[in-house]
């Protein structure tokens, strides 16, 4: 049995003075991160809140925000991590949908205040709260008990708050371990947002392994390349826009990247032609996909030397099931398809989520049996490998046949002046649905046309696939606060006054 406690109190009896954090120019020390965890604790406790409140947080990636995300739990609260991304209404949402009792921030919460209790701001007000005695972290606190509550919906709709329990989430850092091996040398950059479940994925990991992290506040390729110079980054994670954007501002000004080994990245589908980039301008960094779910805590699978597989078939796909999980393509009756057969990816373990909070129907909705029914639909190989074809809401069905974006899009990238690229159904009069993309081209390519991006594509799949219609644009595709593209947005237009639901 373990909680957050543990991993914090294992880095402090091996490395008790090493670095643990480096955030701008503030360091700390695994001794001193305990400590603060500790403290802010027993800050939390003297201001009333008991065992399973909640503790909101709301802020761009900082040591304060690593310190609530462990030391909440550690010391039995409960972390709320929001959406930075989020408009007012979402977050109000959240925070009294939770029970939130103190809301910590970084940033202006008027109009929030009168959903919580107490507002701590990220600064003075935050440090005077560690002004108290420390609690005694992992006292009373059990794997069962609920470790986090994350909303998610930025890119499907109404917000659920996901349920995280300890085993949970220690069995997915088990799991991160198992996918990205993790040693004290590691100097581990945390450049997706910590609000989300991959954000957060490697924190617990590297606690436990007793190495070092630098938190970014907000995602600047930039930046990203000047910190993995400057410190000698081995590890980082990030969505492939992320990696899209590393990779064009490594080609086009190179820093001295040769400590980076390794470069994981989720939260969306990637074209190949975007890992064939980032390695070449990261050559000695493995490229390791994971996929899973903030309901999943949230990884399952895991494709390790992807940049091996580049001109292989499995490059296509999210990997083998993570050993602790258990993955199988089902048929609506819950059979499981022949390999090779389309199905929907389902999955068992101990990182399944206890559920959505206050929502028994959803819950039912996809929790069967102890198996979570992940939306996604895909096939397996005969070697176990998954591949996604799409999202069940996402699939386009074009005069009877199934269209899955992803795979026109792996086409779109492969055009050489193609930099972003998103497929989506519209409504048509005789097709029921028709393929269109958005695209962003990059600068030197800017003369491409719609009409030669259809062509290319007609060039490499069937004529029903092609979109019939490709809308190019200067600025860069709509984003949720992890990276995903937001397709609603892209799609709404189109949909005013249809009969469908815009997802």
């Amino acid at each position: 049995m373990h909680t957050f406690a543990d991993p914090l109190a294992r880095a402090v009896q091996i490395a008790a003075n090493k670095t643990a954090l480096l955030d701008k120019d503030q360091t700390y020390t695994f001794a001193q991160l305990q400590d603060r965890c500790a403290r802010l604790v027993g800050g939390l406790r003297g201001r009333g809140l008991e065992k399973g409140d909640r503790v909101a947080i709301l802020a761009d990636n900082c040591h304060e925000y690593i310190e609530t995300y462990v030391g909440t739990p550690a010391g039995g609260l409960v972390v709320v991590p929001l959406n930075t991304r989020h408009a007012e209404p979402e977050l109000r949402y959240a925070l009294e949908d939770s029970g939130t009792k103190v809301l910590i921030a970084d940033r202006d919460v008027s109009g929030l205040s009168d959903t919580v209790e107490q507002v701590v701001m990220i600064g003075e007000e935050y440090e005077s709260l560690l002004d108290a005695a420390p609690a005694a972290l992992g006292q009373g606190v059990v794997e069962d008990d609920l470790a986090g509550l994350f909303y998610t919906g930025g890119t499907t709709g109404k917000s659920k708050g996901v349920m995280l329990s300890h085993r949970n989430l220690i069995a997915n850092t088990f799991h991160w371990l198992t996918s990205v091996p993790q040693t004290s040398s590691d100097v581990t950059l945390v450049m997706a947002p910590l609000f989300h479940a991959a954000g957060s994925n490697g924190v617990l990991g590297s606690i436990w392994t007793a190495g070092c992290q630098i938190t970014l506040a907000a995602f600047n390729p930039v930046e990203v390349l000047d910190l993995i110079e400057q410190h000698n980054v081995s590890l980082t994670l990030g969505v492939p826009t992320m990696l899209a954007a590393m990779a064009e501002e490594q080609h086009a000004n190179p820093r001295k990247v040769d400590t980076v080994r390794a470069i994981a990245h989720g939260g969306s589908p990637i074209a190949t032609e975007v890992v064939r980039r980032t390695w070449t301008a990261f050559p000695t960094a493995e490229m390791i996909e994971v996929y899973g779910a903030t309901e999943l805590s949230p990884l399952t699978t895991a494709l390790r030397d992807e940049h091996t597989l580049l001109d292989d078939d499995r490059a296509r796909s999210c990997g083998q099931s993570i050993p602790g999980t258990d993955v199988r393509i089902l048929d609506t009756d819950g059979k499981e398809v022949a390999r090779g057969e389309i199905g929907e990816v389902v999955v068992r373990g101990p990182n399944v989520m206890v559920g959505y909070w206050n929502k028994p129907e959803q819950t039912a909705a996809v929790l069967k049996d102890g198996a979570y029914w992940t939306g996604d639909l895909g096939y397996m190989d005969d070697e176990g490998y998954v591949f996604l074809v799409d999202r069940s809401k996402d699939m386009i069905v074009s005069g009877g046949e199934n269209v899955y974006c992803t795979e026109v899009e792996e086409i779109l990238y492969k055009h050489e002046g193609v930099l972003e690229a998103a497929v989506y159904g519209i409504p048509d009069d005789k097709w029921g649905e028709a393929v269109h993309a958005t695209v962003v081209l990059r600068p030197e390519h800017g003369n491409t046309t719609e009409n030669q991006l259809m062509e290319f594509c007609r060039e490499h799949i069937a004529g029903y696939k092609v979109p019939k219609g490709v809308a190019i644009q200067d600025e860069p595709l709509p984003k949720s606060g992890p990276g995903k593209v937001l397709k609603r947005e892209l799609r709404a237009p189109y949909w005013e006054g249809v009969e469908r639901a815009v997802n």
